[in-house]
């Protein structure tokens, strides 16, 4: 699944400098997420090009939607020409479906899809085919789907980061439990971050260097079920965990509150995803070990970059663009993707996504955390 990953940051990156000169926001073009914080102003004007139509998936789950992807999706449209509309289906299927007719019946002119099912995803981009409209898959590629273009991070990739975390923090504790609480298994990416986690883990499994205790995926991404689901399989190994692999870190979150609840807070190491604000304030007190950072802002730009190409027809400028290539088995198909370069966060480097402006030192430094905030330099 990995492509080129340097190669495609290169292109995107160039195709927003070259739209950055036209609009605004051209302070922050060219940078792995800039410095702007996903919520400042978005850029004045825009719409020349028509209407972009973008559907997020859920807040439930994980605040990455509302807090990141759409105010990052809204800048990068508006400094492309676009009247971005940005809704979110808040983990309705007939939602989703709702939105996206009324969004076809406008006439956008791309139509970019985070579905929340591969079934819903793959129905609306047929809808949107037979109307004359593109679609982008993004952040999650569509099993089966019809999208010709995908943008998201290399998900596999986030995966292995999630292994190698954990593998890292139990180094020197031979024969270590494992429990592995895994995303939705209708989510293709859910499957993706599994196979990069298993590259790194199940040699160690094989070798008894660590010992899988079980491995179970969760329904929707659903936190609190993923906490009673994490606490039964505790209780069954006779309350006994040295590090939990959690696909995210509203998972994570969930993990955490059982592991506190069974007096093991800050003993176990804990594997998350997002670099949420929840994620890194768990990861400063010592109750997570590590989460992956994934700069959303190129992710949107990547995409905006795509939909100013399809909107003009033009395939050749899309392509140059996505470079790599997913595979989708049910679809026996491979799809043009951009997959982007996801980032390691441990304790040590938690400034990194405050300097780039993905969180607010004031989101993550206030009480208890003032001092370690200070002694690690984020202000």
């Amino acid at each position: 699944m990995r492509s080129r990953t340097a190669t495609l940051v290169a292109a995107a990156v160039g195709v927003s400098l070259m739209l950055a000169g036209c609009g605004a926001n051209s302070a922050n073009s060219g940078s792995s997420g800039g410095n702007s914080s996903p919520n400042a102003a978005a850029p004045a004007g825009g719409g020349a090009n028509g209407k972009v139509g973008v559907i997020l998936p859920e807040t439930a789950t994980s605040a990455r939607w509302e807090s990141f992807d759409k105010p990052y999706l809204e800048q990068a449209l508006r400094s492309a020409g676009f009247e971005p509309d940005v809704q979110n289906a808040q983990g309705e299927v007939q939602k989703f479906t709702t939105l996206a007719d009324g969004m076809i019946a406008q006439g956008v002119k791309v139509l970019i899809i985070a579905a929340i099912n591969s079934e819903v995803g793959s129905a609306v981009a047929a809808k949107a085919k037979k109307a004359g409209i593109p679609t982008i898959d993004y952040d999650r590629l569509n099993l089966g789907g019809g999208s010709d273009y995908y943008v998201s991070f290399d998900n596999e990739k986030v995966g292995q980061l999630q292994g190698q975390g954990l593998a890292q923090a139990l180094q020197g504790k031979p024969g270590a439990q494992v429990i592995e609480i895994e995303g939705a298994p209708t989510d293709n990416n859910a499957t993706l971050f599994y196979n990069g986690q298993q590259k790194v883990l199940k040699p160690k499994y094989e070798a008894g260097e660590l010992k899988l205790v079980r491995s179970q995926p969760i329904d929707n991404w659903e936190n609190q079920k993923g906490g009673v689901t994490f606490e039964q399989i505790l209780t069954g190994n006779g309350g006994k965990v040295d590090g939990v692999v959690a696909a995210n870190d509203g998972l994570a979150g969930a993990v955490i509150t059982v592991l506190k609840k069974n007096g093991l807070g800050g003993k176990v190491p804990v594997t998350g995803q997002d670099a949420t604000a929840d994620g890194l304030k768990n990861i400063l007190r010592g109750d997570q070990y590590m989460t992956v950072f994934k700069p959303i802002k190129q992710e949107a730009e990547a995409a905006a970059n795509l939909a100013a190409a399809l909107a003009k027809g033009d395939k050749a400028g899309a392509d140059a663009l996505a470079k790599g290539v997913s595979k989708d088995p049910k679809g026996n198909r491979d799809v043009k993707s951009v997959l982007l370069e996801p980032q390691l966060t441990t304790k040590e480097n938690v400034k990194t996504v405050v300097d780039e402006g993905y969180v607010k030192a004031a989101e993550i430094c206030a009480g208890d955390l003032r001092a370690v905030c200070t002694q690690l330099g984020i202000s």
